[in-house]
């Protein structure tokens, strides 16, 4: 006798099934993982070139503007002094990417986590100069580009980044 509805699915079919979902799991997991590495990259890039311009304009003097590439989560790059009072336009940020820039680091990615790099120390930058203007001060990251402009006068130690 026959019953309706009944369906043979034959073990190999079973285990093919199965092994197409840990295909597409492990293949998912990887390009998340690449994704993540290549965002990483792009970070890591932006704050040695920006070290490095700093660098050779500290040894010089002139100005520059410069623009540099960051991935687009990161809406903010903020320059921060913990050592002084929040002020300014940003200064809601404050207490994000105080928290990020503990101890000397003076750079730090708004918002919080929205990379593995919290916070770095940038050298020979005239911080002072810099939060001057607020602290913490922040330049948006428009569209995956950052603009700085960075400045040292003949009479000046450090450099300034506008």
């Amino acid at each position: 006798m026959e019953k309706g509805g009944q369906m043979n699915i034959s073990f190999g079919m079973i285990f093919s099934v199965i092994l197409v979902i840990v295909f597409l799991t492990v293949a998912f997991y990887a390009i998340r993982t690449f994704l993540k590495m290549q965002e990483n990259v792009s970070i890591g890039i932006f704050l040695e070139d920006l070290q490095e311009d700093v660098n050779n304009l500290w040894h010089a003097e002139g100005s520059q503007e410069r623009e540099y590439s960051l991935p687009s989560k990161i809406r903010y790059i903020c320059f921060v002094d913990n050592t002084q009072e929040p002020q300014g336009r940003y200064q809601s940020f404050f207490e994000d990417v105080s928290f990020a820039a503990q101890s000397t680091n003076n750079l730090a990615f708004y918002p919080l986590r929205s990379s593995d790099i919290e916070s770095v120390e940038i050298k020979n930058i005239n911080l002072e100069s810099i939060i001057s203007q607020g602290n913490p001060y922040c330049i948006e990251n428009v569209k995956g580009e950052v603009k700085l402009t960075l400045i040292k006068g003949i009479s000046e130690a450090l450099v300034r980044i506008e």
